[in-house]
C-alpha cells in the first residue's frame, strides 16, 4: 500500500541513519580520547577497575618517592658508620703504637682525644631529613627505623603497606653515640677489658671509648680510654681488646646498613616494573585500538553517505504519487 500519510521507507531510513550517526559519535569520541571505555556509562565493570588501578598506582608512585628518601637516609647512616670505623680502626692503631717501650703515651693520648671527638662529629653530622640513625639524644629510647616497601591490595579489596625494617638498637644496632642511655650506643657503652665480646661491663677493669659526660644521663659503667704515663701494658691490652670489639660491631651494623640498601634497590626496581605491569593491563581494559577504530571510522562515514541517499530516495518516492493524479 502506498501512503502518502505514512513514507515508512522513509521511516526505516531515517532509523538506520540515527543509528549510524550514533555509531560515528561513538567512534569519534574514542579516536579523540584514545579510550574505548572512558566513562563508567561506556562499560562500568572496567571503568571500576581501571580507576582503581589507577589510584593504586599512583600510590605505588608515593612507595616510590619513599623508598628513594628511605635509601638517602641509609646511605646517609652508611657513610657514617664507614667513616667512624676508619676513625675507630685508627684508634686501635694508636693504642698498639702506645705498646712500645719508651713511647710517650701522653702525646698519642692526645691523638686519641682528636680522633674520639671526630667520631663524635662523624655522629652528630649523620643526619637526613632530620632524621639521625648514629647519635641519640633526645631522651626517647631509640627504636627501629621502618621505610615504606609497598602498597598491596588483597583480594577482597583492604589495602595495607609492606615496611622495611632498619635495626637502630640492640644486636647490629647502628646507635653509635646515646646521650640519654650511654649503654644503648655502641660507643659510648662500656665492655669488660678481660672478655668484651658482647658483655657490658659490672665489675672489673671496665672501658668505654666515649663519656658523652650529657647531665642526667645513665653512665655507662667502665673508665674512659685515655693514655697517661701511669697506663700499664696490662691496661692497654684490654683497651686494644675493648676497641676492636668496638670494631666489630661498628662493622655488623655497616653489613646490615648495606643489606637494607640492597634490598631497597631490589624493592624500587619492583615497583617500578610493577607500575608498567599495572598500566599494561588497564590499557587492555580501556584504550581504544587505533587501528581497528579508524577502520571503523571508514565503514561508518561510508555507511552514513548510503544512508543519506537511501533517506533522499524514500523522500522523493511520496512525490511520484503526483503522478497518478496527472
Amino acid at each position: 500500500m502506498t501512503s502518502i500519510m505514512t513514507n515508512n521507507a522513509a521511516l526505516a531510513a531515517l532509523q538506520t541513519m540515527r543509528s549510524i550517526n550514533m555509531d560515528l559519535e561513538t567512534t569519534q569520541s574514542r579516536i579523540s580520547s584514545g579510550y574505548r571505555v572512558e566513562t563508567a556509562k561506556d562499560n562500568s565493570a572496567y571503568w571500576s577497575i581501571a580507576t582503581t588501578m589507577r589510584s593504586d598506582n599512583q600510590a605505588l608512585s608515593t612507595v616510590q618517592d619513599a623508598l628513594g628518601l628511605g635509601a638517602a637516609k641509609v646511605d646517609t647512616a652508611y657513610t657514617g658508620m664507614n667513616s667512624s670505623m676508619e676513625v675507630v680502626s685508627e684508634i686501635k692503631a694508636k693504642l698498639v703504637a702506645a705498646r712500645e717501650p719508651g713511647v710517650d703515651k701522653t702525646k698519642i693520648n692526645s691523638e686519641l682525644t682528636e680522633l674520639k671527638n671526630q667520631l663524635v662529629s662523624i655522629a652528630e653530622s649523620a643526619s637526613f631529613s632530620g632524621e639521625n640513625w648514629l647519635q641519640n639524644d633526645s631522651g626517647d629510647t631509640p627504636s627501629d627505623k621502618e621505610i615504606v616497601g609497598s602498597f598491596n591490595r588483597a583480594a577482597d579489596g583492604t589495602v595495607s603497606l609492606t615496611k622495611l625494617s632498619v635495626n637502630v638498637t640492640g644486636t647490629g644496632g647502628t646507635i653509635l653515640i646515646d646521650g640519654d642511655v650511654e649503654t644503648n650506643g655502641i660507643l659510648t657503652a662500656g665492655y669488660l677489658g678481660a672478655s668484651p665480646s658482647g658483655a657490658v661491663g659490672t665489675a672489673g677493669n671496665s672501658w668505654q671509648l666515649i663519656d658523652t659526660g650529657t647531665a642526667g644521663t645513665t653512665d655507662a659503667v667502665g673508665t674512659v680510654i685515655s693514655l697517661s704515663n701511669t697506663t700499664t701494658d696490662a691496661q692497654i691490652d684490654e683497651m686494644i681488646s675493648v676497641v676492636d670489639y668496638i670494631y666489630s660491631q661498628m662493622t655488623d651494623a655497616a653489613s646490615n646498613l648495606g643489606a637494607v640498601n640492597k634490598r631497597i634497590e631490589m624493592q624500587e626496581s619492583f615497583v617500578g616494573k610493577l607500575m608498567d605491569s599495572i598500566d599494561k593491563g588497564v590499557g587492555r581494559l580501556v584504550d581504544a585500538d587505533m587501528n581497528e577504530e579508524s577502520t571503523r571510522l571508514k565503514a561508518l562515514q561510508t555507511q552514513q553517505q548510503l544512508g543519506i541517499q537511501a533517506l533522499s530516495i524514500a523522500n522523493s518516492s511520496s512525490q511520484n504519487v503526483m503522478s497518478l493524479f496527472r
